[in-house]
């Protein structure tokens, strides 16, 4: 009995709080034991290790797949209008682009409004929220995987100023979700499935790693994935997830490079695991430069600059979504309103394609000097004529030729807005990140790719697309970082020595992206660590740390990140880690008021044995997730708290006639079944209209009216109370480190006197409760609080 015991124990600590009553089905049912001690043989989590793997292996295989197709369609679309703009033909140009990309759009934008309307516009704040805590339906199910993977595709390849990070987060996401809690069957046969994952802390844990890899996949960055959920996405840490986290990224970074090792364009052109660096690090540096304490100083004016450039985007796209909202809700027929979604992104997509097109008409060609991009076919017989790049745009065509020194000579030009804007953004990024092209862009075509990619991509932000915002943010920032070092130069001149070699526009475009990357996200040290990883520039490493750190101080002057503004406009319930309420510009200390100023009053309780009709009825007439359940130990005394059951947990019950029980004798408990567990462990019902059917059976027919259910073995006994009198303070922190979902406030005879759920404690909530009583200063004293 004793290795039993140990065993039992391992098994409930494996579960969320709410589940705690697995212990008496244990005990009631048969054979469930042995069951218990199978369990407990998995103490190197063996098959947790196994999960997490798989996870990175099929994010890794996502991963290059988005990047193969948009990359292949953006190819395609260009070469389709490559003898229309040798031309000079830019309207036939902008009509045949502006048609592909119709196409796109319009697919692209028709599945998040009409398909997955959670896939809009990167689900990163609804994951956010999640592993938060909060309940958000339909976030993770494979109608939104198939309708974001789709979208994201096409938005990004269909020219619109966007990436597919954001998405890649939430597909990465879905996958951890799907693989861990899914039920596997291929020809009407279930195959195993880790059934002991199917629990709050487990699923939180894959939906982290899966977030994680999408990341590390992504941006072909590991240690930036692990960091940045950390910092951004995971509520809830440890050093364990950490660990599996880190092999899940890891894995998912090793499958897209060992993957794309050999594929281009979906083209097997050999050398498969052989990791080439231009490949595998997105914006490969070549040329390190030696730094100079004097770089600190541009280094300080682009973080500062950074920090308000990103505090006045965010502040844009908070307006541009709000009016955006307001615009859509006017609209009162549904249809109507998701055709006008639609047709918004259509208007985005033809302002941004008819800048693209047309803008770098009004700009001279450049001649190719240090533009690696341009390389001639690796076969010699074409060397002559090399392929032509969406750069070259309307430039005479070039050759390159081979000297008597055996090194390629080239009198090819390219187009300086065509690089900005026509190219896909990743390759532009790469062009203002290149070392040594001190005079390839000038302050013409930098300050006009700067103006509309800031404008186009934040209205693009939000609109009914699949799309990330990281490339723009890279973008934005390299243009102005580029311009800041396009200055220097002016000044100084182009400078060859070592000393003076820091002096140079790719060093600051870099140290720029840096900057307003945090200043829009408010991130730190996951950003530094992505900037190293997608460089492999460490001799910038401190001029992007002090370019961050300054961004992040000077953005959280003005206002909240892009993310955790996102929360707040799309009613999230997000808890902070400390609770921060402001009233009259004043911060009150919560640790002055108590439990009972922000419970709701007037608690529907059950009782350990409840009638079946009044059941239905309550959960009829009520949207509540969950009920306290009260007892009396003798006839004679108050009802107590005894625990809680959730909403999901009484409709299992009330599906399973089963378990009814005609009469409410104390010796009824052994007259109906139990439900084992694994039924009784849903995280959703299967048929919602049936369930509707039956409540309102139960309610009306009077036959229910005499049968009762027993609620003891599936009651939550280990369910968190606190006092009236608990200080606020404590009960914030607790509610949150716990993941709770409600909390029952009792009194001094443990009597339930309200509750408190994630909605009470959101910030606004506590501003307005609160403030109210500060207003009327109706503080409770202490013999109040003991009533």
């Amino acid at each position: 009995m004793a290795t039993e015991t140990v065993d039992l124990r391992r098994v409930v600590q494996s579960e969320p709080l709410h589940h705690s009553s697995i212990v008496f089905l244990l005990y009631k049912q048969p054979g469930c034991w042995k069951a218990v001690e199978l369990e407990s043989k998995a103490l190197m989590d063996w098959d947790r290790w196994l999960v997490m793997g798989i996870i990175g292996i099929i994010v890794g295989t996502v991963g290059f797949l988005i990047h193969q197709i948009i990359d292949y369609l953006i190819k395609l679309k260009w070469e389709l209008v490559k003898n229309y703009i040798q031309k000079g033909n830019f309207h036939m140009t902008w009509l045949y682009i502006l048609g592909i990309g119709l196409a796109m759009i319009i697919v692209s934008s028709g599945l998040v409004v009409f398909f997955c309307p959670t896939g809009a516009p990167s689900g990163l704040p609804e994951v956010i929220g999640f592993l938060n805590g909060a309940s958000i339906q339909h976030i993770f199910n494979i109608r939104t995987f198939v309708g974001t993977f789709v979208s994201c595709v096409l938005a990004v390849a269909s020219g619109l100023f966007c990436g597919p990070e954001g998405p890649m987060i939430h597909l990465g996401a879905i996958i951890g979700y799907g693989l861990s809690q899914s039920k596997p069957k291929i020809l009407g046969m279930n195959l195993p499935s880790f059934t002991r994952f199917w629990n709050s802390a487990d699923k939180r844990n894959f939906v982290t790693a899966g977030a994680g890899a999408g990341i590390a996949s992504v941006f072909h960055a590991p240690v930036g994935g692990l960091l940045f959920t950390l910092e951004e996405v995971a509520s809830f840490w440890d050093i364990k997830l950490a660990w599996q986290t880190f092999f899940c990224c890891m894995t998912a970074a090793f499958t897209t490079d060992l993957i794309s090792s050999s594929l281009c364009g979906f083209v097997y052109r050999g050398q498969f695991g052989f990791f080439k660096a231009e490949m595998r690090i997105l914006f490969w540096v070549k040329n390190l430069l030696d730094m100079s304490v004097l770089a600190f100083v541009p280094a300080i004016f682009l973080g500062i600059l950074g920090g308000l450039l990103g505090a006045l985007f965010v502040f844009l796209n908070i307006r541009i979504n709000r009016l955006r909202m307001w615009f859509f809700n006017t609209i009162p027929k549904t249809s109507l309103r998701k055709t006008a979604k639609l047709l918004e992104s259509v208007l985005v997509l033809v302002l941004t394609i008819t800048a693209t097109v047309y803008l770098p008409y009004f700009f001279h060609c450049t001649p190719v000097k240090n533009l690696p991009e341009f390389e001639p076919s690796t076969k010699p017989e074409n060397i002559s004529q090399p392929t032509w790049h969406i750069s070259e745009y309307n430039c005479p065509l070039g050759t390159i030729q081979t000297g008597p020194d055996g090194a390629n000579y080239s009198n090819r030009s390219f187009n300086e807005a065509a690089a900005l804007l026509a190219e896909n953004g990743m390759r532009g990024i790469t062009y203002l990140f290149r070392r040594g092209t001190h005079e390839e862009f000038g302050y013409a075509s930098l300050f006009t790719a700067l103006v509309f990619y800031f404008l186009l991509s934040c209205l693009t932000a939000g609109s009914a697309i699949a799309s990330g915002l990281v490339i723009p943010m890279l973008y934005t920032g390299a243009l102005y970082g580029r311009i800041v070092g396009l200055i220097l130069v002016s000044i100084l001149g182009v400078q060859t020595d070592e000393h003076s070699a820091w002096i140079d526009p790719g060093l600051f475009a870099a140290v720029g992206a840096a900057s307003f990357f945090s200043g829009v996200s408010r991130l730190t040290i996951s950003l530094t660590v992505i900037m190293v990883e997608i460089t492999n520039d460490v001799q910038s490493l401190l001029l992007i740390m002090l370019a961050v750190m300054l961004a992040k101080m000077v953005g959280d002057w003005f206002n909240m990140s892009l993310y955790s503004s996102l929360l707040k406009l799309k009613s999230i319930p997000y808890l902070d880690a400390e609770p921060f309420v402001c009233h009259r510009k004043k911060w009150l200390n919560l640790e002055l008021f108590a439990a009972r100023d922000v419970m709701k009053l007037h608690v529907r309780v059950l009782h350990v044995r409840e009638n079946i009709a009044f059941l239905a009825q309550l959960l009829a007439n009520t949207s509540h997730s969950g009920f306290p359940v009260v007892y009396k130990s003798k006839p004679d005394q108050a009802e107590v708290f005894l625990g809680t059951i959730t909403r999901l947990e009484l409709c299992v019950l009330l599906e399973n006639e089963a378990v009814f029980e005609k009469e409410t004798t104390e010796d009824s408990e052994s007259c109906a079944p139990l439900l084992s567990y694994q039924k009784i462990r849903v995280e959703k019902l299967p048929n919602q209209q049936r369930m509707t059917m039956l409540l309102g059976r139960y309610t009306t027919d009077p036959q229910y009216q005499q049968r009762f259910i027993n609620l003891e073995p599936y009651i939550n006994k280990s369910a968190v109370s606190v006092q009236a009198h608990f200080s606020l303070q404590r009960t914030y922190i607790i509610f949150r480190s716990l993941g709770l979902r409600h909390l029952t406030v009792v009194d001094l005879q443990n009597q339930v006197v309200g509750i408190i759920t994630r909605k009470d404690l959101i910030s606004l909530q506590l501003e307005e409760k609160l403030g109210l009583q500060q207003s009327s200063n109706q503080l409770h004293s202490d013999d109040e609080l003991l009533d």
